[in-house]
């Protein structure tokens, strides 16, 4: 038999190899199917999944519109650096003016990751520095605590100043004016510290507001500005704020309270320069989902470079336990996305789950909420003109099955989670006002001169005196100590950003504090009389005669 040439063998392996390329590439021989780019069938295929996925998200949001009676809410989904969908529902203002992703809405909490990206802008610039003191650039600085000097630029951004909310509220104030934020800083000065600065987490967001003076006072420029210029316009965020005036100009949207559990009304809450880098700056779902982009992408968005991507990773590096395997980075809590999982299914170790960097944003009228998840490179925004603050978990069980749906999961039942004060505070505000009036009437009726007045023991106002004592002791603890401190905040917050409890609690405090010292005068006095008339009084002890 005659031995083939070396050239035949090499044409005969040449025109293997080359089927053997065409059969991987057309993913007979186990090898990879073909890109999305290079199979029509397979990009439509892809294409109709997310649609398919967007229109049961719209599905979701607008069925709980319906039967929350939400006024309006709009979303923006994000994904490998595109804005992939955007939705709104609802009504903006009382008008019936529809709410859109353009509609600029109150984003409270979720104004803090703003301000970590303009204090990590000045990082990257050489004015701040992370571990150096706060008095290092704010000499004035102090609290009621020594231990105040020691408190980093790093402690505020992860919340580990030792400050709480309660000794630090700024909310109930009105303030709108240009030095308003550098005097709310400068009124923390009477604040104590609940633990060693660095020790422990604690929100407040005071720790953001000292933020937002650093960043004005190293600038030179005042830090709604600055966020203008160096945050807003390169992210192209032109229904964005810093004011209440400026998002009015630009038609925000108002925003609502459920008033005692049962409806929706347009409330005014305050929303005070003060407050500006922790909680009153104005965006909408649209302008947030470029903010979303930008952090997803290493800091770019567009042609525009907003931070770093090694001052992305440090702002993510989560380094405050909060609860359970949720930690705080700078303006970001992170933990594991449980949402990508099926809650009928084994619970998987947590390591495997992807990590979910998010913030909420809770104000007496407005829910916001933001997502991001890096493996994935998908965002998420979503902002609601309205709140139900008797019950917050039912806004945020949304927030969680947004998230489900993005990840092909069902949603779950809401389950409320707020104690019986909470849920039940407009009633309870209701109930004390009705036994402060109903102690009032009784007073002025024992006191009142009548027929029967005469026959009444004396020691009945006496018992009545101590009786309207213990009602006002118990209203002044409720309200002064036992609820700010369930709460975490100041009784003039819980006033003010609980409008229905307000109306009520405002008169039931009014007579707690001022109504006690004239009525148990009076009812003494009153008591001492009537000793004297029943003949109750100790007769006089003559002298006996020799």
């Amino acid at each position: 038999m005659r031995r083939p040439s070396w050239s035949s063998l090499c044409l005969v392996m040449c025109a293997a190899m080359c089927l053997v390329v065409c059969l991987v590439a057309a993913g007979f021989l186990g090898g990879a199917p073909l890109s999305a780019a290079a199979s029509p069938a397979a990009s439509s295929m892809q294409a109709a999944t997310q649609e398919q996925v967007y229109a049961e998200l719209d599905a979701y949001l607008q069925e709980q519109i319906q039967d929350l009676g939400l006024p309006g809410a709009a979303i923006a989904v994000v994904e490998n650096g595109v804005q992939v969908h955007t939705a709104a529902f609802g009504h903006a203002d009382s008008s019936g003016r529809p709410m859109t992703p353009q509609t600029p809405v109150l984003l409270a909490s979720t104004s803090k990751t703003f301000t970590a990206i303009a204090v990590m802008q000045q990082v990257e610039a050489g004015r701040l520095q992370l571990d150096e003191p706060v008095q290092t650039y704010l000499p004035w600085f102090t609290l009621d605590d020594g231990r105040s000097a020691e408190i980093t630029v790093r402690h505020l951004l992860h919340q580990t100043s030792g400050m709480a909310s309660r000794h630090t509220a700024f909310e109930y104030s009105d303030a709108q004016g240009a030095d308003a934020l550098e005097e709310g800083v400068r009124d923390l000065a009477d604040s104590p510290l609940t633990s060693e600065p660095g020790a422990r987490f604690r929100y407040a967001s005071a720790n953001f507001n000292i933020l937002g003076l650093l960043v004005q006072d190293v600038t030179g420029q005042p830090f709604g500005d600055y966020l203008e210029q160096h945050v807003f316009d390169p992210l192209a965020m032109d229904n964005s704020h810093p004011t209440r005036e400026g998002a009015r100009a630009n038609n925000a949207a108002d925003g609502y309270s459920l008033w005692f559990g049962s409806w929706w009304r347009q409330t005014e809450t305050p929303a005070p320069t003060t407050g500006m880098p922790s909680s009153t700056l104005y965006s909408s779902a649209e302008d947030l989902s470029h903010q979303l982009i930008a952090l997803l992408d290493d800091g770019r968005y567009g042609d525009s470079q907003i931070l770093q991507p090694e001052s992305i990773e440090t702002m993510f590096e989560p380094r405050a336990r909060t609860s359970g395997s949720t930690r705080y980075a700078m303006g970001w809590f992170t933990r594991p996305l449980v949402e990508s999982t099926d809650p009928a299914a084994p619970p998987p170790a947590e390591r495997t789950l992807p990590r979910l960097l998010e913030h909420q944003g809770e104000w007496g009228n407005s829910h916001t909420y933001l997502a991001m998840v890096p493996s994935d490179g998908l965002g998420l925004a979503l902002v609601i003109n309205g709140n139900d603050t008797a019950a917050p978990s039912r806004l945020k069980a949304i927030d969680s099955n947004l998230l489900r749906i993005l990840h092909g999961q069902a949603p779950t039942p809401t389950v409320v989670q707020e104690d019986w004060l909470q849920r039940s505070s407009w009633a309870v505000a209701f109930g004390l006002l009705l036994a402060q009036l109903l102690s009032l009437g009784l007073t002025l009726r024992l006191l009142r001169p009548s027929r029967g007045a005469a026959t009444r023991k004396p020691q009945i106002l006496l018992a009545w005196a101590v009786a309207a004592l213990a009602l006002d002791g118990f209203t002044l603890w409720l309200c002064l100590s036992y609820a700010p401190t369930q709460f975490d905040t100041h009784l003039f917050v819980i006033i003010r950003q609980f409008p229905d409890v307000g109306i009520s609690l405002v008169p039931v405090l009014a007579l707690a504090i001022l109504w006690p010292v004239p009525r148990t005068s009076w009812l003494l006095l009153a008591n001492q009389k009537r000793r004297r008339e029943s003949g109750v009084t100790r007769p006089r002890v003559t002298p006996k005669s020799a």
